[in-house]
């Protein structure tokens, strides 16, 4: 019984984002697909961060070598590889663009391991500006369609499922899907398995963690590998879901709102970096959409002198930071477990409400104080 629940969590949910394709529209899947690559990439940081107790603020850095990386490989500028292939080589890319910085993150911690993570951050830009032959420079470059076989994902030949016209957000909405899938299993195995009970060791005493036999600076550099290959595959879906990348994107904002991610869902969880990955992604866009309807928010473009959608999203999503660390400090999924266990939790014995006649129970200090009468 309780495997068939357990497939059921995970086999209900699957089903529904499987059929939004054929009721949502445009706008709403490109939420979704933002939301879903935003939250691999939380993932990836929540592995570092939460489990293995590394504070870094260059995941931009990461997510910016695998979307350049991945429309290099598969570009006219570059070797023009299939897009598949230049998709797996760009994950494997920013990978070695941590395997390269693993030396720092085995042997700094701390405040000192973030300023160090943020220097990447200004020097990722800085290249991408001035690398003008790989990157495109200010105005960036566009993205080549991911091809597997035949099928391409995006507007090319008119394809209808079920009445329903499948352009690039429905098409690109499976991939996401498949990758999320892959992202969210692969992330529990590794944290159910022996590497996550050695992070989770690392981050509670690296002192009681080397006692019991854990390599500290290998575990930590491979922490950061597969941080780094996590926000390079959602780097990827980032370039193929807005077709063009540009190095401003990529800036330390972007690393301040994945901080934003892991802290407001839940540090360690892979279900809390998605439920805080789809709240940061997900509000700015929505109230950029509905701006003319929100009071104190003025509509992009307005000039009105009002706070913009954005930057109220951002007040937003701050005052959240600070209500969770203050009420909640394990986030969202902290919050779920709490209220599943108090509606789990069995009701005291009493008389029925149902029954007016039941005598009413005496209290426990009376009970109490009856049985010590002599």
């Amino acid at each position: 019984m309780s495997d068939l629940l357990e497939r059921g969590r995970f086999l209900l949910p699957a089903v529904l984002l499987a059929a939004l394709p054929f009721y949502l529209d445009a706008f709403w899947l490109r939420i979704g697909l933002f939301s879903m690559a935003a939250a691999i990439g939380a993932v990836g940081l929540g592995l570092l961060s939460g489990t293995a107790g590394q504070l870094s603020l260059g995941h931009a850095f990461f997510l910016a070598v695998g979307a350049y990386g991945y429309v290099w490989l598969a570009g006219d500028s570059g070797p023009g590889l299939p897009p598949a292939v230049a998709l797996v080589l760009a994950v494997l890319l920013a990978g070695a663009a941590g395997g390269l910085f693993s030396p720092v993150a085995g042997r700094v911690k701390g405040v000192y391991l973030g300023v160090a993570t943020l220097a990447l951050v200004f020097l990722g830009h800085h290249v991408l500006l001035t690398a003008d032959s790989v990157t495109g420079g200010f105005n960036g470059s566009s993205v080549p369609p991911l091809e597997i076989g035949s099928f391409a994902f995006d507007q090319g030949d008119d394809l209808t499922v079920l009445g329903v016209p499948f352009g690039a957000e429905e098409r690109i909405w499976y991939l996401g899907l498949a990758l999320f899938a892959l992202t969210w299993f692969t992330a529990r195995g590794l944290l159910r398995g022996r590497p996550g009970r050695a992070l989770v060791a690392l981050r509670d005493s690296e002192t009681a963690a080397a006692v019991m036999g854990v390599h500290v600076a290998r575990y930590r550099s491979a922490a950061f590998v597969v941080s780094s290959m996590y926000a390079g595959l959602a780097g990827v879906l980032l370039a193929l879901s807005f077709r063009r990348v540009v190095p401003d994107y990529f800036s330390l904002a972007l690393s301040v709102d994945y901080l934003a991610m892991i802290v407001i869902g839940g540090l360690g969880s892979v279900a809390g970096a998605t439920a805080g990955a789809v709240f940061v992604t997900a509000l700015p866009l929505l109230m950029t959409r509905y701006a003319d309807q929100l009071p104190l928010v003025a509509a992009p473009g307005s000039g009105d002198g009002s706070i913009g959608p954005t930057e109220a999203a951002r007040y937003l999503y701050g005052a959240a930071i600070v209500v969770i660390l203050v009420f909640a400090p394990d986030g969202l999924t902290g919050l779920a477990r709490r209220a599943r266990a108090r509606i789990a939790r069995p009701r005291p014995p009493g008389p029925a409400p149902s029954d007016p006649g039941a005598a009413p129970r005496p209290p426990a200090t009376a009970v109490r104080a009856k049985e010590h009468t002599p």
